[in-house]
């Protein structure tokens, strides 16, 4: 095996801060440091800048700047998305169903599960195929029912899948649905358009796409009432009270300005050493399959079942030897119950805990997977020997 070396390829839990990010967000930590509520002119240069990469930030999604509403992450914005229009529906006496799928984010799954379970919402998880893609006939045949609001994943934080969204948003605007995405992974590598997408509602968070952590925002389209989720103060249109984080915002702007301006060459980078892996992997590993669609699926993403093998413990052979990955959703990092989205997809509990996720970044190079392909071909081909010998 090569030297030992460090590789980083969890880029769908988190990406490391653009150095020209932490340097537009370096004045807001000691130059301008009033609260951008405050009339004083310390507070109106604070003002500014919020309201400057809110003008920033909308240009990207095509939205206007009152539709961006700021947040502290891309779980906030979920749940400001979903109970907000649940809350609101239910208040007006109007259809107050929420419609989901299994694949989604826990920040959706579990909201939706939640106001099911302690305020009486009537819920529908829709199934998926074997891809994780939804299958718009039975779409359909949940909006038909009526309800608040459907809130399907843009692109499958372990899976990698890429849904449809303008024909799912047509589709829920015909029986009289909103749409909400989370488009957390898609951010900074698939099209923002809100217009061209459809939805009511999409949300992000910064540290996906080279920003800081612990801040996110929702796109709200206009008209539309959503009763917050954090009460306090009228900031944000009344929607999400709290202070501004004007450093962070300003951060998150900066991040996803720089990822659309240069979108071309980092699509076509992440594509090259994401389709380099995956073909490795499924050299190497005769247990290997890929998971996920094989084609619709975000540039930077591989995803895999490795039968026979518990994805724990290969996480634990992985770092050893330096290789940053996830078996599965960054939220489910070191947990040993089976995935929930790959039950979701049909596979049984023990295919559920040899799930892989690896994902590909800026940084990452040639000798970066060819290192790592040689790290996971040895502690796979170690686990499955163990588990065999285990077996007589």
């Amino acid at each position: 095996m090569r030297t030992r070396k460090q590789v980083y390829l969890d880029h769908s839990a988190s990406t490391p801060v653009d150095p020209r990010v932490v340097e537009a967000m370096l004045p807001y930590f000691g130059e301008v440091y009033g609260n951008p509520s405050s009339t004083h002119r310390f507070g109106g240069r604070a003002e500014r800048a919020i309201e400057d990469a809110r003008i920033s930030v909308a240009g990207i999604l095509n939205c206007q700047p009152s539709e961006v509403i700021f947040t502290s992450c891309g779980t906030e914005s979920d749940n400001l998305a979903i109970r907000g229009a649940g809350w609101s529906a239910r208040h007006r006496g109007q259809p107050s169903r929420l419609v989901t799928s299994p694949i989604e984010h826990s920040a959706v799954i579990n909201t939706v599960k939640q106001l099911g379970a302690l305020m009486g919402f009537e819920t529908q998880i829709v199934p998926v195929d074997n891809f994780g893609l939804i299958d718009s006939e039975i779409f359909a045949e949940a909006c038909q029912r009526g309800g608040a609001l459907a809130s399907i994943i843009y692109a499958s934080n372990e899976l990698g899948t890429i849904q449809d969204l303008p024909l799912l948003s047509r589709i829920a605007h015909a029986h009289d649905m909103l749409l909400h995405t989370d488009a957390v992974q898609a951010g900074g590598q698939l099209d923002l358009d809100v217009e061209r997408l459809g939805v009511d509602m999409l949300s992000l968070s910064a540290h996906k796409f080279y920003g800081p952590k612990g801040v996110g925002l929702l796109y709200v389209k206009d008209g539309l009432e959503l009763a917050p989720s954090q009460s306090g103060g009228g900031h944000e249109h009344g929607m999400r009270a709290g202070t501004h984080n004007t450093a962070f915002i300003v951060g998150m702007a900066k991040a996803l300005e720089l990822a659309y301006d240069e979108n071309d060459q980092r699509v076509q980078h992440f594509t090259e050493m994401r389709d380099h892996l995956i073909q490795g992997i499924l050299d190497r590993l005769s247990c290997a399959e890929l998971s996920g669609h094989p084609d619709r699926r975000l540039p930077s993403h591989a995803s895999f079942i490795l039968h026979g093998i518990d994805a724990n413990a290969l996480m634990m052979h992985l770092d050893m030897h330096g290789v940053a990955a996830s078996s599965g959703s960054a939220c489910k990092t070191g947990n040993p119950e089976p995935s929930e989205i790959l039950l979701g997809l049909g596979y049984s509990e023990d295919e559920a805990k040899s799930g892989l996720r690896l994902s590909v970044g800026m940084q990452t190079t040639e000798d970066d997977i060819g290192y790592a392909l040689d790290v996971l071909e040895t502690a796979a081909d170690k686990l499955g020997k163990l588990k065999r010998e285990m077996a007589r």
